[in-house]
């Protein structure tokens, strides 16, 4: 058996340039140096990293790092490299049956009751985590850096560009789709005096959001937008969608429109992949979010059809590098006080999982988008203003 999987393992590692199921001390690949002198290079501290890497591909990069097999100084810009040199498509890991994949074709891994336990994996794990990570606004979704100087800046101007998208006016009524801690719902409210229905799956996020925007008109639902049943002026969902997973795309937009008025706006708010795919990479989708799927501009455009206007389509996702980074900083500045609670390894395996995403927005591997529906079109034309 021994045998047989050194075998494998060497006509694997005899597909990557420089292994040849050998591990050398200098190894190189799109710019990165095995144990080389730049911060970004991977320094090896077991030799079992490269095999866990070979083996399991991402899922086995990811383990490794946490269980300290490997460490760089600069992990966001090796994500970042390694990404533009498309190393994830040629490191798949060995082939072979994956249960993941299988099961993703047969069950609907976002349903109401998977929802609900997808959420509470990582939502629930701790409002001071994320009090301290993400800072006042309490926004857990790209910030909108074009003239921002901070990370609340930025967030404020996300919340301020997505109100004036909307074209909010006092006394409309808006639906938060996955409301979080209700950043948007509580900007909304007090600067342009509109109602806010939020909806969430996690407890800890509705109590949080329930205090946050308490005195302001806003009303917090422990909800699945499956379930939402009214008439709004307007609806957003910002940093949601990316649950809601292909066999529910459709639902969803349905959803949306059966409770928009007829002149009324959607913004959707979503991380975009440049592919159509059913699963996130493995180490994200088993330690992060589980089931979780980036949607393809083809996968939104085809869900969409019969029911919306594409009013608007922006693009920045180059935003997402920063705002990860200046999360990262944040965790790390509070991280001694967070040590008992959460472990040494929880704070690799939330390194890894910050820093690594900053380098796939900073290779433009990953998108965000904010897109703008009506359902029958704007007389005269759609004008995005604020940004």
């Amino acid at each position: 058996m021994l045998e047989h999987c050194i075998q494998r393992f060497g006509r694997a590692t005899a597909r990557i340039p420089g292994l040849n199921g050998n591990f050398p001390p200098r190894w190189r690949l799109g710019g990165v140096t095995l144990n080389g002198p730049n911060s970004w290079d991977p320094q090896i501290h077991n030799r079992r990293a490269l095999r866990r890497i070979v083996m399991g591909g991402t899922l086995g990069a990811g383990e490794s790092y946490v269980d300290g097999d490997w460490d760089s100084v600069s992990l966001d810009e090796l994500s970042a490299r390694l990404l533009a040199s498309s190393v994830d498509k040629r490191w798949e890991g060995l082939p072979g049956f994956s249960l993941g994949k299988l099961v993703s074709q047969f069950l609907n891994l976002q349903s109401p009751t998977f929802a609900r336990r997808n959420v509470k994996a990582h939502y629930d794990i701790g409002n001071e985590l994320y009090a301290a990570m993400l800072g006042p606004s309490m926004a857990y979704s790209c910030g909108y850096w074009r003239h921002a100087r901070s990370l609340e800046e930025a967030q404020q101007a996300k919340h301020e560009l997505t109100c004036r998208k909307l074209g909010l006016q006092k006394g409309m009524s808006v639906l938060d789709v996955g409301c979080g801690w209700g950043g948007f719902a509580k900007h909304a409210a007090e600067h342009y005096d509109v109602h806010v229905v939020g909806i969430t799956l996690s407890l800890a996020q509705a109590k949080y959001a329930e205090a946050f925007c308490a005195n302001l008109p806003v009303e917090i639902r422990l909800a699945d937008y499956r379930e939402v049943c009214g008439v709004f002026d307007r609806v957003v969902s910002i940093g949601m969608f990316e649950h809601v997973g292909p066999r529910n795309y459709g639902e969803f937009f349905k959803c949306v429109h059966g409770n928009l008025a007829g002149d009324g706006l959607f913004l959707l708010h979503t991380i975009g992949s440049l592919l159509s795919v059913r699963k996130l990479d493995r180490w994200m989708n088993r330690y992060i979010f589980p089931n979780g799927v980036l949607p393809s501009g083809a996968q939104i455009e085809r869900a969409c059809e019969g029911l919306f206007v594409m009013e608007d389509w922006h693009n920045f996702g180059a935003d997402y590098d920063k705002t990860l980074k200046a999360w990262h900083a944040n965790f790390t500045s509070v991280w001694p006080a967070l040590a008992d609670v959460y472990g040494k390894r929880f704070r690799r395996m939330w390194n890894y999982y910050l820093l690594t995403c900053a380098g796939s927005f900073r290779a433009r591997r990953n998108q965000l988008w904010q897109i703008v529906f009506s359902k029958c079109g704007v007389r005269g034309g759609y004008v995005r203003t604020g940004g």
